[in-house]
């Protein structure tokens, strides 16, 4: 496997629809307000968070169940700002939507701005041919209300290509996130 870098990801974004929608340059500022970048880096790519979040609250005192999950566990947000309570976490999803070739596997990374904010961004592996938009987990890790900032950056994408195809991609399996668009909630 090797990891792949500026020029192999504009391609497969332009040419095979991998990213969309796709930023070939990284992006620092809009005008003269700063923001936390995005867009393609040397070696992998930095996703934006969407304005759509959903806010983890324990008002009902429910036990996070992944084969039962509760959906009220979670007030949903619309906004260019989520606030994360101390010690508690949200999700959100990427602006962009992923195709990811079969014989490529991607890791996502949090982005240091965050990191050293207590701020962890957590994400599972995409594996090969899974697509749609990527759930994002966001953890508080401090003992103060978090900010994260939507349409910015939040997170790295590093893409590893393999000399040779799966036997069996997350499509052939017909995985249960496959497509999803949203923020998407556990799945038993």
């Amino acid at each position: 496997m090797s990891i792949k870098s500026d020029k192999w990801i504009r391609r497969m974004a332009q040419e095979h629809g991998m990213i969309e929608p796709f930023v070939e340059r990284q992006v620092r500022a809009e005008g003269s307000q700063p923001l936390i970048s995005y867009g393609v880096s040397s070696y992998g790519y930095d996703v934006r968070c969407a304005d759509e979040f959903k806010v983890f609250t324990n008002i009902n005192s429910a036990t996070v169940d992944p084969k039962h999950f509760d959906e009220k566990s979670f007030v949903d947000v619309k906004s260019d700002v989520c606030i994360i309570p101390p010690n508690s976490f949200a999700l959100a999803r990427t602006v962009e939507y992923f195709r990811i070739p079969r014989n490529v596997l991607t890791i996502c990374l949090g982005k240091s701005t965050y990191a050293r904010c207590g701020i962890i961004v957590n994400v599972t592996p995409l594996e090969p041919e899974w697509e749609g938009h990527v759930t994002l987990e966001f953890s508080n890790t401090t003992t103060l209300p978090a900010k994260i900032y939507a349409n910015e950056g939040v997170a790295q994408m590093l893409f590893l290509e393999s000399d040779e195809e799966c036997e069996v991609s997350y499509k052939d399996r017909g995985g249960k996130y496959q497509g999803q668009l949203g923020v998407t909630l556990p799945k038993a």
